[in-house]
Parts: C-alpha cells; sequence; structure tokens
C-alpha cells in the first residue's frame, strides 16, 4: 500500500513540473520563441511533449479542485 502512495506523490511531482513548465512556454510564447521547437525541432517529438506539458495542466487542474 504504501508503495502506491509513493507512485502517485512522483506522478503529482511531475504534472506540477510539466505544468510550470507549460507556463513558461506560454509565457515565452507571448514573445514569439517557442522553446520546445528550437531545442527539438518541429517534429513529432514536439507534438509528444505538448500533449504531455497539456495533460499535466489538466491532472494539476483536478487535484486543486478535488
Amino acid at each position: 500500500m504504501k508503495q502506491k502512495e509513493v507512485k502517485m506523490k512522483g506522478l503529482e511531482k511531475t504534472a506540477m513540473v510539466l505544468s510550470a513548465l507549460g507556463a513558461i512556454l506560454l509565457g515565452l510564447m507571448t514573445f514569439n520563441y517557442d522553446l520546445i521547437g528550437s531545442l527539438v525541432g518541429a517534429n513529432i517529438v514536439a507534438t509528444i511533449i505538448y500533449a504531455l506539458v497539456g495533460l499535466s495542466g489538466i491532472w494539476a487542474l483536478v487535484k486543486v479542485f478535488k
């Protein structure tokens, strides 16, 4: 039982870090700078990263109102 709780804490921390990253990326996009695009290029990897950041934001939002 304890092991499951540790996994949830790790998942929550990961979601919060990705959500913070998403906020930073959104802030950078106001200056027309795509950090992920410049790091990995405009390919499927960038799309996956953006999808993970978006899902993390939804996860964090659910956790806030739970």
